[in-house]
């Protein structure tokens, strides 16, 4: 008995739903993903992975124009961090806290600005010339505006 070729797909496409992979997650913008965020001001909308890094290790601490970075971050534990660090910088969090904690311990840099919530981190940066942040794309509205990651 031979296997139909449709037989096949409707077997793989079971397949894939049991592993979680459908059409509608594949690929596309989840309102869940986390974005990073810009005061309007910041003369910047592309960024590299590398100058991101730079930016929230506290290295890089001026835009373009020369004004001043003013970084908005949660809390090491809070879940929207962990999901920024490792998909956005591609590092762990506490390799973001250990950087910080050098700069401190040292006397030549400072942590960046600790916020309570998204509301809080989209307020700041939204009021805040030179502000950068991060926020589920669900979270961001027409005060601020999204930095794409190269």
């Amino acid at each position: 008995m031979a296997v139909r070729f449709t037989d096949y797909l409707c077997c793989l496409f079971l397949l894939l739903l049991l592993i979680g992979v459908t059409p509608a997650t594949s690929g596309t913008l989840d309102s869940d993903s986390v974005e990073v965020v810009v005061h309007p001001s910041v003369p910047v909308r592309n960024l590299s992975r590398n100058s991101l890094r730079a930016i929230f290790g506290m290295r890089l601490r001026a835009w373009q124009d020369g004004s001043p970075i003013r970084v908005f971050v949660l809390p090491d534990e809070a879940p929207l961090h962990n999901l920024f660090a490792k998909e956005k910088l591609n590092i762990f969090p506490y390799q973001l806290r250990s950087a910080w904690d050098r700069l401190i311990f040292s006397g030549t840099g400072q942590a960046p600005f600790l916020v309570n919530s998204e509301e809080e981190i989209r307020t700041r940066v939204a009021s805040t010339p030179g502000a950068i942040g991060y926020l589920k794309r669900v979270n961001i509205d027409d005060t601020i505006q999204i930095l794409h990651i190269e």
